[in-house]
């Protein structure tokens, strides 16, 4: 496995597993005889005029903030990297070691506001920066101060390069932004908090958080009182204003000392009226305002909590083009569709999953104990030459060999599957302060990813989880199990490491803890919080009203007239008009052609809507199944919104009385 440093002239080439304890065949039993000493002793080596090669084990750092992980509950995580290793070594596939150019400050944040969406604060389109006014206007004040400090950094490295173009004094940027927010303000009040309210609630959170002490000497007993029972996560607020008011707050100081890392609290979203909004259920266009939120979020929370967050320069490596392991997503799903039309993961992925199960997922030591290396060489080379001929035997693959090309195929990717650019966020994570610091990180982290390695990340989330369910059976817990995966997600050939002598102990520990909280709270990490949503409402809402403001002039330019009231006749249908106070029309284009006016009440919900259409005598609404359909709220101040079963629709009517509701097949 080679090796890369960041540091300018520092290349790790390969990690050696201790010489005479190492592992020597790919027989399971052999590596299960194998000694955790040994397991647990092998180095980095570097190419370095000073580095000097160790030949015993660092000593283990007890300080670190994972030190209530036994050192012996990772026998696990070593025994994985060790078969890595010796399945690179069979396979004697040559991997490319490419230098990168670590990028001074300026560039890391000019690149940050690039993927924010904000170019056009610096460089020569500065000068036109209206189209992001409303996007300024609907960032937190802890938003604001993430973006502002951004900005800084990039007119202070632009006037040191002496480059040809002016940069806006960030003040002037922030005045006006602030301007435009008075404006703005008013015109989503449902779905906007303000800052003595986010203080009032962050304050209430603290007094029944266990993860923040209300001074040295109540902590104990406040811990005692709650150790780890069930804790809202607030979507409603910005987890950045949370930290910020806590932090603020005299009586609320954030506990950075050792929380009990085995236990992991019962983490639940409280009820929203409007719907919970799950990753897939926003239209393309709002998705992308969410991701450049989620950014601008996640690097906001970070600063407060004194973790730097730098995103990585994505390598240029030469990648196949074709095949099954070491190949792109991208070119793997462009493959695929061409085979199954609409797939959104990997078809060779897919069915290694479905050749685990097929065998049960009640095979003790499934995913740790590894498969005959030779065999899994030959099998991988078979797959690469048959599967899309669709002549492969796959009766003839056992278990433990499909589970090890699935491990496989995940490292053999190209890029990782957490993204070059935010694999070390996701390991920052355990340097967070609480555990609830840590989901809200990951829950943005996963906003950020890539399509396609989002929702392959979320089939291998499931998988595992439904591994973990019979693990009175295959003995794989969620400990286990995440000890075995974290070397697979969180190993890169191609990214320099840091991580030798103690230091790789507490990545170990620390990648193990991420992925555990990956698999346990993976239903709340695909959920888009509320505050996001209705920051997208608000940009959506304003950039409605200059839309507006434009055509106006526009027509007035030209001199054109028109026929107002003829205009006002064919815009407004014969369905929609004379609608009463309280009525909405649903309509279902692709099941019926008749639209239906539905009473608003307190309990009606988003499932009753569709239930009465589906109670219809239509026979193309009863080949369709309830879990097919769903109701969408369309237009207004949001593009398209897949509307879950238990929204409360009167409550969504007020937050949006301008959109159309339709009854439609997801994804259709």
């Amino acid at each position: 496995m080679n090796w890369l440093s960041a540091s300018p002239g520092v290349v790790l080439t390969a990690y050696h597993p201790s010489g005479n304890n190492a592992v020597a065949g790919s027989n399971a039993k052999e590596s299960e005889e194998t000694s955790p000493s040994s397991r647990r002793s092998g180095q980095y080596t570097m190419n370095h005029e000073n580095s000097k090669k160790s030949t015993e084990r660092p000593q283990f750092d007890r300080s670190s903030s994972q030190d209530s992980l036994d050192e012996l509950s990772m026998d696990d995580y070593w025994k994985e990297l060790e078969n890595i290793h010796e399945t690179s070594e069979n396979n004697h596939r040559e991997q490319e070691v490419v230098m990168v150019k670590e990028p001074d400050e300026g560039e890391l944040e000019e690149e940050w506001l690039k993927e924010a969406g904000l170019s056009n604060l610096f460089g020569e389109s500065t000068g036109d920066s209206l189209d992001s006014m409303v996007f300024l206007s609907t960032l937190t004040r802890t938003q604001t101060a993430a973006v502002q400090k951004r900005v800084e950094t990039v007119s202070q490295t632009l006037r040191k390069k002496n480059k040809p173009y002016q940069v806006p004094d960030v003040r002037d940027i922030f005045r006006q932004q602030s301007d435009s927010k008075e404006k703005v303000s008013g015109e989503t009040e449902s779905s906007s908090v303000t800052a003595r309210e986010n203080k009032n609630e962050a304050q209430d959170e603290v007094k029944d958080d266990p993860e923040f002490s209300l001074g040295i000497s109540e902590k104990t007993s406040l811990l005692e009182d709650v150790p780890v029972s069930e804790t809202d996560i607030n979507l409603e607020i910005s987890f950045a204003e949370q930290a910020a008011n806590l932090k603020d707050s005299s009586i609320g100081k954030m506990c950075k000392g050792k929380e009990d890392d085995t236990l992991l609290p019962n983490f639940r979203l409280p009820k929203d009226k409007t719907g919970t909004t799950k990753i897939g259920d926003l239209a393309p266009q709002d998705m992308k305002k969410v991701y450049s939120l989620a950014l601008i979020e996640l690097t906001a929370l970070y600063d407060l909590l004194g973790t730097e967050l730098k995103q990585q320069k994505a390598i240029k490596i030469k990648t196949k083009d074709s095949g099954l392991f070491g190949v792109p997503l991208s070119v793997l799903l462009e493959q695929d569709q061409k085979k199954v039309p609409g797939t959104r993961i990997p078809l060779i992925f897919h069915k290694l999953i479905s050749q685990i199960e097929e065998a049960k997922l009640d095979t003790e030591g499934l995913l740790r104990i590894p498969g005959v290396a030779a065999r899994v060489k030959s099998l991988c080379q078979e797959l690469e030459a048959k599967f899309y001929e669709g002549t492969f035997n796959w009766e003839s693959v056992k278990q433990h060999d499909a589970a090890s090309l699935l491990k496989l195929f995940i490292r053999e990717l190209p890029q990782p599957l957490l993204t070059v650019e935010y694999l070390k966020a996701f390991q920052d994570v355990q340097n967070l302060p609480t555990k609830k610091h840590q989901l809200q990180a990951l829950n943005l982290l996963v906003l950020l990813l890539p399509e396609a390695n989002r929702d392959t990340l979320k089939i291998l989330l499931e998988f595992l989880q439904r591994v973990i369910d019979h693990r009175d059976k295959n003995k794989m817990t969620l400990n286990n199990v995440a000890m075995v995966m974290a070397p697979n997600l969180f190993t890169f050939h191609g990214l320099g490491s840091k991580t030798i002598e103690q230091s790789e102990f507490v990545m170990a520990a620390g990648t193990a803890n991420v992925m555990r909280f990956m698999i346990k709270y993976q239903k709340l990490l695909w959920t888009i919080p509320k505050f996001i949503v209705n920051q997208v409402r608000k940009q959506n809402t304003a950039s409605q009203k200059k839309e507006k403001k434009d055509k106006a002039m526009k027509k007035l330019l030209k001199k054109m007239a028109y026929d107002k009231e003829k205009h006002e006749k064919q815009d407004k249908s014969p369905s929609d008009a004379d609608v009463p106070q309280g009525v909405i029309r649903v309509q279902a284009p692709h099941l019926s052609k008749v639209s239906m006016a539905i009473q608003l009440t307190e309990e009606l919900k988003a499932s009753d809507i569709v239930a009465r259409f589906l109670s219809q005598k239509s026979g193309v609404v009863q080949a369709l199944k309830k879990e097919e359909v769903f109701l969408y709220e369309i237009g207004g101040n949001i593009g398209e919104r897949c509307l879950d079963d238990d929204t409360y629709m009167k409550d969504l009517y007020q937050l949006n009385p301008n959109a159309e509701w339709v009854i439609k097949c997801k994804h259709s």
